[in-house]
């Protein structure tokens, strides 16, 4: 490290360590100004301040380049990821995060020249701040996208699973009314879900109802028959309902076999079927399409 840079780290060093508070202070001032902060209180932005303030401290007088001080340092690192997650869950938008960090910028830049005369070495030190922060709002903006994107599968996952209930109709014999369109994923938490119910209420009979289901093709299909083959394994009968004239027609059209699964036209039919079921166990399981 040269001489004037380690002169430059000195004076940025200083205004973290000395003037720490006011900086802070000064950043929490420039976020409240811009109204956008995750619905996060002026309190734990202070909090959230004291600790990013600390740790690019801790960073500066480290010593790593400036340029890998955020990704090398482990505190500074997860003050910055903190910093963008909690943003992320509150609801703030990427540019309003973006320009958080860089509101830090102007507040540690604002203390240095209290105590920084000379042109040149503010400069320098504008250099460096100005390296370092954008480090921290690269890792800033990444970290953010990712929580974000985790919480949309999150919550496209718990919609999906509000969307396909499980129901118990009879003793043991449980429903899951599907709704809109059939793919893999929904597929997936389809047979969870239901697969989980089989155990946990002891079923034997379990009910698919396809009547909200606008078409059915091959992949539909596929995924039906999937679903099936899991509750086989699981022990239990299946019974798909909601077999109308049009759903019919395009599944014979389209060669689609399901002469091994019972098939009702209505949820009335498939649940007397389970009844009949449950009540004689040992009966054999013939498909009956549209009875």
């Amino acid at each position: 490290m040269s001489t004037g840079e380690s002169a430059v780290r000195q004076h940025v060093s200083s205004a973290l360590h000395d003037r720490g508070d006011k900086v802070a202070d000064r950043w929490v001032q420039l976020q409240l100004q811009q109204s956008e902060t995750g619905g996060i209180g002026e309190a734990e932005l202070r909090e959230e301040a004291d600790a990013l303030v600390a740790a690019l401290a801790s960073s500066v007088d480290g010593g790593l380049p400036v340029g890998h001080a955020v990704a090398g340092d482990a505190e500074l690192n997860q003050a910055v990821t903190e910093f963008s997650l909690r943003r992320a869950r509150g609801g703030a938008s990427p540019t309003a995060t973006s320009l958080a960090v860089l509101a830090l910028k102007e507040a540690l830049l604002e203390s240095v020249q209290e105590s920084v005369a000379d042109s040149r070495t503010l400069y320098g030190v504008a250099v460096l701040v100005n390296r370092l922060l954008d480090a921290a709002g690269a890792v800033s903006f990444e970290t953010y996208v990712e929580g974000r994107e985790e919480i949309i599968r999150r919550q496209s996952r718990q919609l999906m699973e509000l969307s396909t209930p499980v129901v118990r109709l009879w003793r043991h014999v449980l429903a899951v009314p599907l709704i809109g369109t059939l793919d893999t994923a929904r597929t997936q938490v389809i047979m969870e879900n239901l697969l989980q119910a089989i155990q946990d209420h002891e079923a034997l009979v379990a009910i698919i109802d396809i009547t909200a289901v606008p078409t059915v093709d091959t992949a539909v299909a596929q995924h039906l028959m999937q679903t099936v083959n899991a509750v086989r394994l699981m022990g239990a009968d299946c019974v798909i309902s909601g077999i109308r004239p049009p759903i019919a027609m395009t599944i014979a059209q389209l060669g689609i076999d399901l002469s091994t699964i019972i098939t009702k036209a209505t949820l009335a039919d498939a649940l007397s079927e389970a009844i009949r079921i449950t009540e004689d166990p040992s009966s054999p399981n013939e498909a009956h399409v549209g009875r």
